[in-house]
């Protein structure tokens, strides 16, 4: 039996600089290969769109946004800054790397409209696929939410757990990679967060998706994050979903606007496609077979009553479809795979994550 893959966990506390360096300290070496590793990965991604390796130019909507961070929430710019400091990186570059799949949007991506960008390498199929079940839903009448976070493959050796404990604001836990802020996370309050990643026309600098995040898992509750997610200044296209105890919702988001979807009706889920009609005259790449493939089993399999963590575990490991299913795996070569998972239930301030496919990786859990 091949080893499970293991999810390193931190615990950080102090004010968001010393945070930050604590983590950059903690995981200076490999911070600094993920940064490496992520300018590779852009040249190969321009390339596979038929374009040099434009890195200067994200470069410089990099320090645009980074500007805009700081303007915007001070505190998780001072903790970005302190995680450069603790790794020995260029506190730009990390930032810029950190939230490369918006700020490469904004170079390809940022007339106010186009024809879908055409792919030279395919399959070429990045994203993740989420789902949030209201307590209708549930076997115990919670709410349960989460996703698969996909990506470049090399991404998995980096992916970690940190538990932030600040000297102002509430306790954190959130999954990322390392020199990130916050990707998927859960606070003291039961607040929690997570995306997905889509593209339209009309990207532009701004606070990046990952600012957004770490800044809405400081909320309170999922009116306060509801609100800071509508009025971010968005500088790429992506989904954010949130939830608490009470309610589930999700903002499909773009510098163009935000559209609400919320679980009134039963379970909603999300792969990589847009669904508001807005983004769909602007979509900025035409979406693969994969968003399809995964977006039409998540409702096969959310169609019923009952869930649990156990069977969004199952949901989250289903490999029924293949090579387009929603469990992804390195050896199916389409550039992406699931490099972690995330479950969370807001009333038991309580999640689960692990690294890589749900399958291959170690759950652990994160709580309060």
């Amino acid at each position: 039996m091949t080893e499970l893959l293991e999810l390193d966990t931190l615990t950080v506390r102090g004010t968001p600089r010393e945070l930050g360096r604590g983590v950059g300290e903690a995981f200076r070496e490999r911070v600094q290969s993920f940064v490496a590793m992520r300018y590779e990965a852009l040249r190969g991604y321009f390339a596979d769109r038929g374009h040099g390796g434009e890195s200067e130019q994200v470069l410089a909507v990099g320090e645009t946004s980074f500007g805009l961070f700081e303007a915007w929430d001070p505190a998780g710019h001072a903790e970005q800054c302190g995680i450069a400091e603790g790794a020995g990186v260029d506190p730009l570059r990390l930032f810029t790397a950190a939230n490369m799949t918006d700020f490469r949007d904004a170079v390809l991506l940022g007339a106010p409209s186009g024809p879908p960008m055409v792919r030279v390498n395919d399959p070429i199929d990045q994203g993740c696929s989420s789902v949030l079940v209201p307590g209708s839903h549930t076997a115990n009448g919670e709410g349960l939410v989460g996703q698969t976070w996909d990506l470049n493959p090399p991404d998995v050796a980096y992916v970690v757990a940190i538990k932030r404990e600040p000297t102002q604001g509430p306790a954190t836990w959130g999954v990322t990679v390392t020199g990130c802020l916050t990707l998927m996370g859960l606070n003291e309050h039961g607040l929690a967060v997570g995306t997905t990643n889509i593209k339209t026309y009309g990207s532009r600098p701004g606070g990046g998706y990952l600012s957004i995040l770490h800044r809405a898992v400081r909320t309170e509750n999922a009116a306060e994050a509801k609100a800071l997610v509508e009025g971010a200044p968005h500088s790429g296209a992506h989904t954010y979903w949130i939830a608490d105890a009470n309610e589930q919702l999700e903002w499909e988001a773009s510098p163009n606007g935000t559209f609400l979807r919320e679980t009134g009706g039963g379970p909603i889920f999300r792969t990589n496609h847009v669904l508001a009609e807005a983004h769909q005259a602007i979509e900025g790449e035409v979406p693969g077979e994969s968003s399809r493939a995964r977006f039409a089993r998540l409702g096969e399999l959310l169609a019923g009553k009952g869930q649990d963590r156990a069977s969004l575990t199952t949901v989250f490991s289903d490999r029924s479809r293949g090579v387009q299913s929603i469990n992804r795996y390195e050896e199916d070569a389409q550039g992406t795979a699931t490099n972690a998972v995330f479950i969370a239930s807001p009333a038991e301030k309580k999640a689960w994550a692990c690294r890589g496919p749900a399958d291959r990786g170690r759950w652990i859990e994160l709580a309060f």
